[in-house]
């Protein structure tokens, strides 16, 4: 499908690095490079000199939504949004908007979603914990956060994703049988919509690559184009193994299965695909997003950008991975950026 709407951004999609703290200011700010990894270009972009708020210094950076990061206090779980990565916003005055302290038990996340930029009068920011828990929050108006108790042993791990076709916050199960949804205005008693998920077509692949495959660590993401009604449901398969470098189990991407969400008189069905068109589909720690690849010079069209089991892309037309170079000092936990716009 042509996506004809795309307009050339301001930049590419970019994946958050972290700050490098080049001065400390009278009063607790600081001054600091913010880096960020470009995709279409593989290189290291450096944004100088920006101004860090004080009340970012002890925060960590738990999820992004709409090219905004998500932080947390450790030491009394207050919540702030920040445009700090965002290449275009002001160096010396970054925007925050400040959310009540997180009352949820579990203080592991899986991701944030969001259903607009948090300025917006009618935004309603999520926060998907490890475990059965999901909390809501509208900035600005609400002095606390909705805990959600999700159904138990269903979604412990499971990606949250707005959709703004449906507005509803969806969490796929594991295996990818079933999407769970979560409208705007869920209380904490309320259950969620349950939606069986059927599928249609399968890659051709022999018995040993399907005997690899079911060895493999999976998960399941929902993500919806901006630009189009299509949704795609992607199932993210990674190989385990043990690094005597880092001391630990580490992942490495294996292949992507893409099933197109398409409508017939008996529902919906998602069916498997090998050509998502001009699209790209990037995944990490933050909520997954789509970019028409003509909008954003570099970008390889149907394909999938990745961080977590490995930064790189894979190319959904020959079913290669590729994997970049990673920058020194790369997070564990990166997030990535849709493209920006002046």
């Amino acid at each position: 499908m042509i996506h004809e709407s795309a307009r050339l951004f301001s930049t590419s999609p970019y994946l958050t690095l972290g700050t490098r703290v080049k001065e400390v200011l009278p009063g607790g700010c600081k001054i600091a490079d913010v880096l960020l990894f470009d995709p279409a270009e593989e290189e290291l972009v450096t944004v100088p000199d920006k101004t860090v708020p004080k009340e970012l210094m002890d925060e960590e950076m738990v999820g992004a939504s709409h090219g905004w990061g998500v932080f947390c206090a450790r030491h009394d779980r207050s919540v702030r949004i920040s445009d700090l990565y965002n290449p275009l916003a002001s160096k010396s005055n970054p925007t925050m908007i400040t959310l009540p302290r997180l009352t949820a038990l579990s203080s592991n996340y899986c991701n944030v979603a969001m259903t607009s930029s948090p300025h917006l009068e009618d935004c309603v920011v999520a926060i998907k914990f490890v475990g059965d828990h999901l909390s809501l929050c509208r900035p600005g108006r609400d002095l606390e956060w909705t805990n959600i108790l999700t159904p138990p042993s269903c979604l412990e791990n499971s990606n949250l994703m707005y959709s703004k076709r449906d507005q509803k916050f969806y969490l796929p199960a594991p295996g990818g049988k079933y999407l769970f949804s979560y409208h705007l205005h869920s209380k904490e008693e309320d259950f969620p919509e349950v939606q069986e998920v059927v599928y249609r077509g399968h890659p051709e692949l022999d018995q040993s690559e399907w005997e690899l495959l079911s060895s493999c660590t999976r998960t399941e993401h929902l993500v919806e184009s901006p630009f189009s009604d299509e949704r795609f449901l992607v199932k993210w398969y990674a190989h385990g193994f043990y690094s005597s470098v880092l001391e630990r189990i580490d992942h490495i991407t294996k292949r992507f299965m893409v099933f197109r969400e398409e409508e017939t008189t008996q529902g919906s069905i998602m069916c498997y695909t090998e050509d998502i068109g001009d699209m790209c589909i990037f995944l990490a720690n933050s909520e997954a997003f789509c970019v028409p690849a003509s909008s954003c010079t570099g970008l390889k069209p149907n394909s999938i950008y990745h961080m977590g089991r490995g930064l790189g892309f894979y190319d959904l037309t020959t079913g290669n991975p590729h994997q970049y170079l990673a920058p020194d000092g790369v997070p564990t936990l990166s997030y990535w950026l849709p493209p920006f716009s002046t």
